[in-house]
Order: structure tokens, then C-alpha cells, then sequence
């Protein structure tokens, strides 16, 4: 396991889902660029019930930065071409609706 930040925007909506045993948890892509400028995507899943709800109140393209527990990815696209993608369990998400609200405004 990997401890790591990743910052991006989201790749669509949080989605609520439930596990079978009946927990609740969140996922969500997170779309980040890496020093290369190449795209790469990050599947997140949130336990936390403050980080789903933070999760779920974004929407498309909001920016965020998620810590947590990396696990490196591949998977193959429709063309055949193998490209990365890290599984993130988040435990902590920051995004600038936060500095708005600490900064008084």
C-alpha cells in the first residue's frame, strides 16, 4: 500500500452504493495530469461518512485533492492500448469550496 495526495478534477458524479453486507460507501473517477501532461485517471472509494457526503455535494469538473491509500493500476482501452490508473481508498478530501468557507467568506 501506497499513502499518497492526488489532485484533479471529477470525472462525473459520486455514486452511492452499497456493499453486501449492506455498507455504504461512495465512488467517484477523479481525472488528474500527470509532469508528462498524460491523463490518468483514479478510482476512488470513501467509507467516511463526512468524506461521501463532501464527495456527493461535487459535481463534473470540480476540482479536489484526496489522500489516501494508492494502489497502481492497468487497464486496456477499446483499442487495445494499455494505459495506468491507480484505486484510491480516500481518507481525506480538501477542495476550494473549503478555503472559501476557512477564509471567512
Amino acid at each position: 500500500m501506497i499513502d499518497g495526495l492526488v489532485s484533479g478534477r471529477l470525472y462525473g458524479e459520486a455514486q452511492i452504493r452499497a456493499g453486501q453486507n449492506g455498507t455504504r460507501f461512495v465512488t467517484c473517477k477523479v481525472r488528474a495530469t500527470t509532469n508528462d501532461g498524460d491523463t490518468i485517471f483514479i478510482n476512488v472509494i470513501a467509507f467516511d461518512d463526512d468524506l461521501q457526503s463532501a464527495l456527493l455535494a461535487l459535481s463534473d469538473a470540480d476540482s479536489v485533492a484526496l489522500s489516501g491509500a494508492l494502489t497502481p493500476k492497468v487497464w486496456t482501452d477499446k483499442n487495445g492500448l494499455v494505459k495506468p490508473a491507480i484505486d484510491m481508498v480516500a481518507h481525506r478530501l480538501l477542495t476550494a469550496f473549503d478555503g472559501r468557507k476557512e477564509g471567512g467568506g
